[in-house]
């Protein structure tokens, strides 16, 4: 009875307060109120910025992102160069003779499995010529070092391939961004397969060479020469999309300078890959003397092929001999380029970069020397390749310094 007449007062409440404040028993006070209230909320959200807006990509944060993205991959790329030099230099780039992308992702793990691919590499030239004597525990060594370069070049592989498709689903690529991430991807396949196009050329029979068994120098300049340029594309775009652009007035000496900066970058591209030839031809210990070859400046073997133009790349006297005029002329370049620059009003980050060029490029020419007396040393072999890397990569910076502004 009680709860009954509670529930019959609160309904009844409920419908009083309902007519008492229906919109058309509202005093004419009140309504203008409500009104002026409303259109000064509606015109207070209007002038309020849209932050909680997300920003449209790409946009200058996702161009870091990408630009960062870049750079770590080029680094990874200057590591298979190095591993890649490493391994060649240790003489382990022909242990393993069969190329399949996943399968051998694992290497072998039972003594059977290890016995089994000693066997298989047993019936190649390399151990029959050179290494008939070798043991397993010694095949092993060879085997990790090729097997870690693989392995490093698929993790080249992956760091490309997944952030692209990553990034492209997320709108971070405009269309001309989107053109050039696929060409990278497409070298980076590219690379893979020149790479077993190379080792090929070290495990065919050739009844009619008394030489020791090696790749082709010619598939490893190439080899080499495209990993540089899967490098340097990487380099310049991610500088690209993270230096900020310099407002240098578009001078005379400017546009000298930059065409000098270009021809410089050209020809240390060019002495880096002259030294594939030297590498794959063993030129290194053909004449250890600097700066005469044996007693002569000019040594008499230089055009001993025939015909001529078979010297400049089967020739180990002249192919050394072309190394070292290269390299001299790089030099000279980079002096010339610092010395020109010095005369120049630059922003202080592009005289940092062509002095560093300057400095490196002595460095550079000092390990080379270094390594051709002391017969070629694997640490110092190594530095020296890194060395030809590391000073690409210095040139290439000048070139972002000195770029010209879009209009």
């Amino acid at each position: 009875m009680f709860l009954s007449a509670i529930r019959t007062s609160i309904f009844c409440g409920c419908r009083s307060a309902s007519k008492r404040y229906r919109p058309g028993s509202q005093s004419p006070q009140l309504q203008q109120w409500v009104v002026k209230r409303g259109q000064s909320t509606i015109t207070a959200d209007a002038k309020m910025p849209p932050t909680l807006a997300a920003p449209p990509v790409p946009n200058a944060a996702t161009n870091r992102i990408v630009g960062r993205w870049l750079l770590g991959c080029s680094g990874l790329v200057v590591g298979a160069v190095v591993l890649g030099g490493v391994t060649r230099l240790t003489e382990s780039g022909l242990s393993m003779v069969d190329w399949h992308l996943v399968r051998e992702m694992k290497p072998p793990q039972s003594q059977a499995e290890w016995e089994a691919e000693f066997s298989k590499y047993q019936q190649f030239p390399e151990f029959k010529i050179m290494n008939h004597d070798m043991t397993l525990s010694e095949f092993k060594f060879i085997f990790y070092m090729e097997w870690g370069h693989r392995m490093w070049g698929r993790l080249v592989g992956l760091a490309y391939i997944l952030p692209t498709v990553y990034f492209w689903r997320k709108g971070y690529f405009n269309r001309s961004m989107k053109g050039k991430v696929l060409g990278l991807c497409g070298f980076v396949f590219f690379q893979g397969l020149l790479g077993w196009y190379m080792v090929k050329s070290g495990l065919e029979e050739k009844p009619e060479s008394h030489d020791i068994p090696r790749v082709s120098q010619y598939r490893l300049s190439a080899h080499l020469g495209s990993a540089l340029l899967l490098y340097c594309a990487s380099l310049w775009t991610g500088l690209t999309m993270l230096l900020p652009e310099h407002k240098i007035a578009e001078t005379r000496h400017l546009m000298q300078l930059r065409r000098f900066a270009k021809g410089t970058g050209g020809l240390v591209f060019l002495t880096a890959l002259s030294g594939a030839f030297v590498a794959g031809l063993d030129a290194g210990l053909v004449y250890n003397s600097f700066p005469k070859m044996g007693d002569r400046w000019i040594p008499d073997d230089l055009w001993a092929f025939s015909p001529t133009l078979k010297n400049l790349f089967e020739n180990p006297t002249t192919v050394q001999f072309d190394h070292r005029i290269l390299a001299i002329s790089s030099l000279t370049a980079i002096t010339g380029l610092y010395l020109f620059s010095r005369r120049m009003v630059l922003p202080r980050r592009a005289k940092v970069a062509i002095s560093l060029l300057a400095a490196m490029a002595y460095g550079q020419v000092a390990l080379g020397i270094s390594t051709l007396l002391l017969y070629v040393p694997t640490p110092l072999a190594a530095t020296h390749q890194s060395g030809s890397v590391a000073l690409l990569s210095l040139a290439i910076w000048v070139l972002a310094e000195l770029r010209k502004m879009p209009k």
